[in-house]
């Protein structure tokens, strides 16, 4: 952190003692937001313990299957389950290697799932010419899909499509057809098909259709379409992605967290239609203003409108986050809205995923980049917001421990979820092992010394 903040203080809420990371003192926050976030802390803490922890045994035999006493297990979380992510719109594109190293340095220091783009007026601009490969001509932001793909499988990211179908008109190709949606279908069902049929076993989970609710509310700014374009998408989908990935509808700030009922209902629409709509998306784009006023997105609205979408059976994702860093100590009120936020989406028992938008300055789309909303700079230097996700994700949010087995080979604990090593000593023998601390597998690990 830099010169003008402080780590943290003890407080004591609900009985609990917890840290509340606290930014600069010179930083103008209001004492009301202040509260409300610190008012929920113990909530927080209690959330995340409860939904983002589990317990697992372990079981140390040798060779021969009996149990080995007084083993010592050294215990290192690797990875999360929890996918933590941002768009991955600007590798390789900056200005110069030294830039693109630390981009690359700082995406991959921090997440484990990145969003790739799919844009259909980048990834066809001219009609059967696609843009998938390495070496494509360049387009600023639009990198080749097939380099992304490479880069993430080299650094164990996890993939995802955005979007399958995302039918703005200043998002789409000039070739496409704009006024007439059924002669517009046959080009939706070839645009997917020459996605899935390139990357269906490469990514983990799609975007299938991207701001419905806009759309309809704004006709004449998108193509017309079929009238059945919602749930056909996803039928479509359905039919050519295999079912281990994961089809997402993604909707904006306010029509996910203020008009959700609507939301809401065009999902419960899909599930009574029987297609395969199995992750629901929440943009968080914001300003000082909405989130310091203490009227729009606090802690316990947020939750409930968590709690009213997670109802309906399918994981949350908070899929696109703008918070600025405008202005005057803006990075300071930047970092410490960022680190109530992640908190309480890492709380919400539904959440599966939180996906930055925009990981450096000047690398947002056009006007967007007067918020200064990346969490690096325009040097790609790490600021206030991107130190405080690292210690959250890095450190605060995994767990390592030393720990011995009983006189019966056995030992427990409870951790993070996610893959760990278990490095297991006995004498002057050591060897290392990897276990799966799942919420969905919970059964006891045995790990066998062989000689």
């Amino acid at each position: 952190m830099n010169s003008r903040t402080i780590p943290a203080t003890i407080v004591i809420a609900m009985g609990m003692i917890v840290s509340l990371p606290m930014f600069s003192v010179f930083a103008d926050i209001p004492e009301a937001y202040n509260k409300l976030w610190s008012d929920v802390s113990g909530k927080i803490d209690q959330n995340i313990e409860q939904y983002r922890k589990g317990d697992t045994a372990i079981d140390v035999v040798g060779e021969d299957g009996k149990p080995v006493k007084d083993a010592v297990l050294e215990i290192k979380q690797k990875t999360h389950a929890f996918l933590f992510g941002c768009n991955l719109f600007v590798l390789d594109q900056l200005d110069t290697p030294e830039l693109n190293s630390k981009y690359e340095k700082a995406f991959a220091g921090l997440f484990n799932f990145a969003t790739v783009p799919f844009y259909w007026g980048d990834i066809e601009p001219k009609e059967g010419k696609l843009r998938f490969e390495e070496g494509s001509p360049y387009i600023w932001r639009r990198p080749p899909p097939d380099r992304l793909v490479k880069w993430c499988k080299a650094h164990g990211i996890t993939l995802k499509g955005h979007a399958l179908m995302y039918v703005k008109n200043k998002f789409m190709p000039d070739w496409t057809i704009r006024d007439n949606g059924e002669k517009f279908r046959p080009q939706c069902q070839k645009h997917m098909a020459d996605i899935a049929g390139r990357y269906a076993r490469d990514f983990a989970v799609w975007d299938v259709v991207n701001e419905e609710i806009p759309r309809l509310a704004n006709l004449k700014e998108w193509h017309v379409v079929p009238d059945d374009f919602l749930a056909w998408s996803f039928q479509e989908a359905g039919r050519l992605l295999p079912k281990e990935a994961k089809l997402m509808i993604n909707d904006g700030t306010s029509q996910a967290h203020v008009t959700t009922a609507e939301y809401e209902g065009m999902i419960k629409g899909l599930l009574e239609k029987k297609v395969r709509v199995e992750g629901i998306g929440l943009q968080f784009h914001t300003s000082f203003g909405a989130m310091f006023s203490g009227k729009s997105y606090t802690p316990e609205q947020m939750y409930t409108v968590y709690d009213r979408l997670g109802a309906l059976g399918l994981p949350l994702y908070i899929t696109e986050i703008t918070v600025p860093g405008t202005g005057e100590d803006g990075s300071e009120k930047q970092a410490a809205i960022v680190s109530n936020l992640y908190r309480l989406w890492f709380s919400a028992q539904h959440m599966a995923g939180i996906t930055w938008w925009n990981l450096g300055d000047g690398t947002a789309y056009m006007n967007e980049n007067k918020a200064l909303g990346g969490l690096l700079d325009k040097d790609m230097n790490p600021k206030p917001a991107y130190q405080a996700l690292d210690k959250l994700i890095n450190h605060d949010w995994r767990t390592n421990l030393s720990i011995k087995t009983d006189a019966k080979g056995k030992t427990q604990f409870r951790g993070f979820y996610g893959k760990y090593t278990v490095k297991i000593t006995t004498g002057n023998q050591t060897k290392e092992f990897e276990i799966d601390l799942s919420k969905d597998n919970p059964s006891p690990h045995k790990l066998t010394l062989k000689q």
